[in-house]
């Protein structure tokens, strides 16, 4: 059937398999705002759009007088960008999407736009085009490749004069926005579009319904392409492919949609920041939980590192990501592909989750317990359950009490004290 340009009807698309199977990914946010390399990728905004004092200081500080934003867009070299060493890191943190900034809110575009004169990557700063060298090594690396594209720009003329109109017109819908979602489409054939930049303006200006209409019907990508949520004004967590929400969303309990986390390794910023300090960048410990509470309750996890303005993505980052991509090696099964149980979470602790493959069940615990014994109360036993932690060869011994559940003697024979990690999985066959 053809879908229409209405919510009801494109909302009814099925949602393509991969994207639910793939569970984990690598958000990367990259533009000028990476010159700067201070406060967050709203770097402009903050400087001109608010005036913010600490932004006004911190140009006056580093900058000559008179310094305008678009003077930064040259220094924007991406000199040591090596897409194919980005494709393998990622391929390594066990990654199954990457998803690339193509424009944020500032405009700059790194691909060469033809409605973005000397606003993109190809005119100036790293004279490459960025999206399309990446996805060409992603794909060569077996990843999934998503585009991030902001609907809004902050000091577009065209988008202010719109918003002066109270949103009644559309020349920058017609004549920036649109024409470059079509051209990123047509050209680098996308897997999933992650829009943004949604919310001052309802889904009648952006023309959202006409281009996904177009997206699911007659695109390249029409069979397999997926989106998000952030398609206007109150779009999202009610219309899209699969719910973002809010960033660093987390539902309290299992949502009936699809739906992604997205978070960052630097807590305080989705671009890079050089003043960066290492509390400020999440451990393996709370990256892992955060993949193990999303994936039990059915969610995607999308994790962000902010490269440098000359593509290098720095050793913290790259080593939070291998950590991730080592848990996934031992531990994948409990995620790659599978599905939330019945139970999420154990009601008697929070650090117990759930999730389901078929008949097995997978008890993931973020805390080893000090007695070496797991209890866990949801899973009911059969005489035939067989129990394995995964990682660690041989069955383990279980047995059943009653109104407590389960007992699982877990081996002693890991290293003491135990490794600096979070999450394991014990394997559960044989189980209701």
């Amino acid at each position: 059937p053809r879908y229409r340009p209405d919510w009801a009807s494109l909302d009814a698309r099925p949602l393509p398999a991969w994207f639910d199977r793939a569970k984990v990914g690598v958000f990367v946010h990259w533009g000028v705002f990476s010159v700067p390399a201070w406060g967050s990728e709203w770097f402009w905004w903050h400087w001109q759009g608010q005036h913010d004092a600490a932004y006004e200081r911190f140009v006056r500080r580093r900058f000559p007088p008179g310094t305008s934003y678009a003077e930064f867009a040259p220094l924007f070299t991406a000199h040591d960008f090596q897409p194919r060493q980005w494709a393998q890191l990622f391929q390594r943190a066990g990654a199954r999407y990457v998803v690339l900034t193509t424009k944020h809110h500032e405009g700059f575009t790194n691909w060469g736009s033809p409605v973005s004169w000397n606003w993109n990557s190809v005119d100036t700063g790293p004279h490459r085009d960025l999206v399309g060298e990446l996805g060409e090594a992603l794909r060569e690396s077996n990843l999934r490749y998503g585009l991030y594209h902001s609907l809004m720009e902050w000091f577009n003329p065209l988008y202010l004069a719109d918003k002066q109109n109270d949103f009644k017109t559309q020349s920058f819908v017609l004549k920036k926005m649109m024409p470059e979602l079509y051209d990123l489409v047509l050209k680098y054939k996308p897997d999933l579009i992650w829009s943004d930049g949604d919310w001052e303006a309802p889904d009648s200006y952006w023309n959202s319904t006409s281009f996904l209409a177009w997206l699911y019907n007659d695109s390249p990508v029409k069979d397999t392409v997926v989106v998000n949520d952030r398609w206007g004004r109150g779009c999202s967590c009610h219309h899209g492919g699969f719910y973002n929400c809010a960033d660093k969303y987390r539902p309290g309990s299992l949502p009936d949609h699809k739906w992604e986390m997205c978070s960052s390794l630097d807590r305080l910023s989705w671009g890079y920041r050089s003043n960066m300090s290492l509390p400020e960048v999440m451990d393996e410990m709370s990256m892992i939980e955060e993949l193990v509470q999303t994936v039990s309750l059915g969610g995607n996890y999308l994790l962000n590192v902010g490269p440098t303005k000359e593509g290098v993505i720095v050793p913290i980052f790259q080593e939070r990501l291998l950590a991730l991509g080592r848990w996934l090696d031992t531990n994948g099964e409990a995620i790659y592909e599978s599905q939330p149980w019945r139970v999420q979470v154990e009601n008697t602790t929070n650090t117990v989750w759930y999730t389901s493959k078929g008949p097995v069940v997978f008890a993931i615990f973020l805390l080893w317990p000090l007695d070496s014994v797991l209890r866990l109360s949801s899973p009911i036993p059969s005489p035939g359950t067989q129990v394995t932690l995964l990682g660690f060869g041989g069955t383990l011994e279980w047995q059943e009490q009653p109104g407590e559940g389960m007992l699982i003697t877990l081996p002693y024979m890991l290293p003491s004290p135990l490794p600096p990690q979070s999450g394991w999985v014990v394997k559960l066959q044989g189980v209701r």
